[in-house]
């Protein structure tokens, strides 16, 4: 499927070397200030080519906005919004067009769809999260309405672990570090892997604050399930951690509990979801990138007729993808609380009566 939400719906088109990435956002309320400038921001913090951590391909990732938006608010239609390419290199890619690159997708593609779009990888590539940054774009600006906010930055890279979380440093840094004593570090670690032509994984942690209680749906529309499935769906992501994640299978419940006194929780454990539904405390998720499987050292692999060959990657790709993977992270947060926020509104009949009368 290219759609994703319920009641705040969002489908992506495009491929990595085609004319154009986009999507479309359906059931956003009329009415909502759409600030052009904000949302162009996001993509550009999400853009490649903007440092020596990231990929050389250089696009200027311009979004312009087709319809659902008019005088600068929404209409309650679909808001469509285009993002051309305009810096493939396709080229690039002519050496693997029967070939298979090792960690890619184009192995179960090829096997699913019986061929592929070898340029990049296509639609599975990464260059897809560009439409996921934009529509998130708008549903951030749905939550600033409501007091909701949502940060993220990155707290691991090739195994160096932040101390601390520091969400206000995090656009101060090239690469979203949320601990500015360790990240030279970190940055070492990038540049050291790109320089034996390999790449490594990072951690992107993700916050967010002010959710009122009650959203989410109590059996198969839990907050936390429907967030580890958003941060699934990104490109390279291979885990997802709710609160104290996998730390809390080697606890006792007197630990991980989070005990409550009558201004609030004494802890956060649960990472503000409780039973799938928000608690009213920070929702904090930990998503882990593996490292970027287009590597520039010589692999084994096979070719569509299953012959077995040795070859070399050319193209430009990011030595760590957590880095931009991150803007990718609070998109795709965002959108599932704006439409987690649109499904809690009928769920007590009061609000219905409200609202009607």
């Amino acid at each position: 499927m290219n759609s994703f939400g319920q009641k705040l719906k969002f489908s992506t088109f495009g491929e990595s070397h085609g004319t154009a990435l986009g999507c479309i956002l359906d059931g956003v309320p009329a009415g909502l200030e759409i600030n052009e400038e904000f949302i162009q921001n996001e993509l550009d913090r999400r853009k490649p080519g903007k440092s020596e951590f990231e990929t050389a391909r250089k696009e200027e990732d311009k979004v312009e906005i087709l319809s659902g938006v008019f005088e600068g608010k929404s209409t309650g239609t679909p808001i469509a919004m285009v993002i051309y390419n305009t810096n493939q290199k396709s080229k690039d890619y002519s050496n693997i067009k029967d070939v298979f690159r090792p960690g890619h997708a184009d192995f179960t593609y090829f096997h699913k769809y019986g061929l592929r779009d070898y340029r990049g990888g296509g639609r599975s590539s990464a260059r897809e999260t560009a439409a996921r940054v934009a529509a998130g774009a708008i549903a951030k600006l749905m939550l600033r309405e409501l007091g909701i906010e949502v940060f993220s930055g990155i707290s691991e890279v090739a195994g160096i672990q932040a101390n601390k979380f520091d969400y206000g440093y995090v656009d101060q840094s090239i690469i979203y570090a949320l601990d500015s004593d360790v990240e030279q570090k970190q940055k070492d670690a990038i540049l050291e892997a790109k320089n034996r032509h390999d790449s490594v994984g990072g951690v992107s942690r993700v916050v967010i604050k002010n959710a009122p209680i009650g959203l989410g749906q109590p059996m198969y529309y839990k907050l936390d399930g429907v967030l580890a499935d958003a941060m699934m769906g990104i490109n390279a992501v291979k885990g997802v951690e709710i609160g104290d994640g996998c730390l809390s299978a080697k606890t006792t419940g007197s630990q991980n509990n989070d005990q409550i006194r009558a201004n609030g929780f004494e802890s956060n454990h649960a990472g503000g979801i409780l039973g799938g539904i928000s608690n009213g405390d920070d929702i904090v998720l930990n998503v882990y990138f593996k490292p970027t499987p287009s590597i520039f050292q010589e692999q084994h692999t096979i070719t569509t007729t299953n012959e077995e060959v040795d070859f070399s990657l050319k193209g430009r790709h990011d030595p760590c993808v957590a880095i931009r993977g991150t803007i990718v992270c609070e998109a795709m947060a965002a959108l599932v609380v704006a439409d987690m926020v649109l499904l809690n509104m009928g769920s007590k009949m009061d609000g219905v009566i409200k609202y009607y009368k």
